[in-house]
């Protein structure tokens, strides 16, 4: 029986990382769930693959801290002896304000985990998936958002500034890796119905700017996974450096 591929989703608890695991898991990864606080809903997750007959398992890891992503690519090491895909998909914002607003702390926490941990997981990939080290290749997969091309006014332009240096590191690693056997993309969903818009003060956000969509309708998790599950698959075998926009036309 062919192993199973392996496959690892920060933030993989709810929203679009939630969504993304479910449908790996329904497509024959086995996938290990991350997640920063809430082990319930990363929970949650893993037995829903499990009682498909699926494997998952869901580990604890703040993506900010080298230490703790270390402790988290060497459990799926311990549990599953390989990686073949990595979605790096955990970021946070704060709430809505102007730049003149901000101060230094916010800005840090923001690029600590949308740019640093980033960084530091698709690190920790290639140092598993290069044929340079050793590895059978891969594919990492980066969740931008369309906030870094429209910068996100009079919101959160520090977390669309995080997720323009999402953009560059990833059309930058895709080429320092293309002849290791490591493709790496990115998509950038748009305004999807998900818990984060909460932690910007706005849970109806969504509803409040579909209009000013071409679709004229919000986005679902579910519709970002499948285009990540398309970048992951050997279906984007000659897509590297590239970006997937999921956002009803903006």
């Amino acid at each position: 029986m062919q192993q199973r591929k392996v496959l690892l989703v920060t933030g993989g608890g709810r929203g679009i990382g939630a969504a993304t695991a479910l449908l790996a898991a329904k497509r024959g990864y086995a996938v290990c769930v991350n997640y920063r606080r809430d082990a319930e809903a990363a929970q949650q997750v893993v037995e829903k693959i499990r009682s498909e007959g699926g494997h998952a398992i869901a580990v604890p890891a703040d993506v900010s801290v080298e230490a703790q992503v270390v402790d988290l690519f060497e459990t799926v090491d311990r549990e599953f002896g390989r990686l073949d895909a990595l979605v790096n998909n955990a970021g946070i914002l704060e709430r809505q304000m102007r730049v003149e607003t901000m101060d230094a702390g916010r800005m840090q926490r923001i690029f600590a985990t949308n740019v640093i941990g980033t960084m530091l997981c698709a690190r920790e990939a290639v140092r598993r998936m290069s044929t340079r080290h050793g590895g059978a290749g891969g594919a990492i997969v980066n969740v931008s958002s369309i906030a870094a091309k429209t910068g996100s006014p009079f919101e959160y332009v520090d977390y669309a500034a995080s997720k323009g240096a999402v953009d560059t590191f990833t059309i930058g690693l895709a080429h320092e890796v293309a002849q290791e056997g490591i493709r790496v993309n990115a998509v950038r969903p748009g305004f999807i119905y998900t818990e984060m818009h909460a932690s910007g003060g706005e849970p109806d956000r969504v509803e409040r700017v579909k209009a000013n969509v071409p679709l004229r309708r919000g986005g679902h998790a579910e519709e970002v996974a499948y285009a990540i599950l398309w970048l992951l698959s050997d279906e984007a075998a000659y897509t590297t450096g590239g970006f997937i926009d999921v956002a009803g036309g903006r």
